[in-house]
């Protein structure tokens, strides 16, 4: 397969793309900077130079022209405002979708977030209620597109510990951690498996290997 990874710099895209290059798939990662070419390069990635929040949709469509799937790894990251939050984790992850329907790539994943099915409570920090709100929006009008095979995938809280390959799957988890590893295993898997096209799923650590909990989840 072919698979184009928008914010493919990101910690979980870099593992997603050492995973995908080591079972022989071609893969490729739309980044902002021409200076973080070289760690795609090491992942086993193409390097696609082109900036999701000035970029057109034709611009996205020549790179998704020949893919297979297409992956939502980006956003605005920490330390960026409220305006980059919508302009990224929400206007990008639009524009993304649009190439992707132009470009007849129906299979498409969002790495979205837990939590960005409800309104950030009261008290929660500005910055970190406009990304849940970006992500929340993201995800309703990638969900509204009938061209599009598309899962929304949720994780809990990131951690960078090692992965277990354990994990819960659902469509509501509860709430809990999650290693990028782990996070990374299961994208690979949601790849593979078309059946859970159409399903929003919540994704923490758990007690279910995570080739069994996508065919669960791909099960209902």
């Amino acid at each position: 397969m072919r698979i184009v990874i928008a914010g493919g710099h990101g910690q979980i895209a870099l593992r997603l793309e050492r995973l995908l290059h080591a079972r022989g798939d071609e893969v490729a990662g739309v980044i902002r900077r021409p200076e973080q070419a070289g760690d795609l390069l090491a992942a086993g990635a193409e390097p696609v130079v082109c900036d999701l929040e000035t970029a057109s949709v034709g611009d996205l469509v020549r790179h998704l022209e020949s893919a297979d799937a297409a992956v939502f790894a980006a956003g605005a990251g920490p330390g960026s405002g409220a305006g980059r939050k919508d302009t990224v984790d929400r206007g990008a992850a639009t524009l993304f979708a649009d190439a992707a329907e132009a470009a007849g790539v129906r299979r498409f994943i969002v790495v979205s977030s837990m939590g960005a099915d409800r309104e950030p409570a009261e008290g929660t920090d500005p910055v970190f209620a406009a990304y849940l709100r970006a992500k929340g929006a993201a995800d309703t009008d990638v969900r509204s597109r009938a061209g599009l095979d598309w899962t929304v995938l949720r994780p809990g809280s990131l951690t960078d510990d090692p992965g277990t390959g354990l994990v819960a799957l659902d469509e509501s988890t509860g709430r809990g951690a999650v290693t990028r590893d782990d996070v990374a295993a299961v994208l690979l898997a949601l790849l593979d498996e078309p059946g859970t096209a159409g399903r929003t799923l919540e994704l923490i650590g758990g007690d279910t290997p995570v080739a069994e909990a996508v065919k669960n989840a791909a099960a209902g």
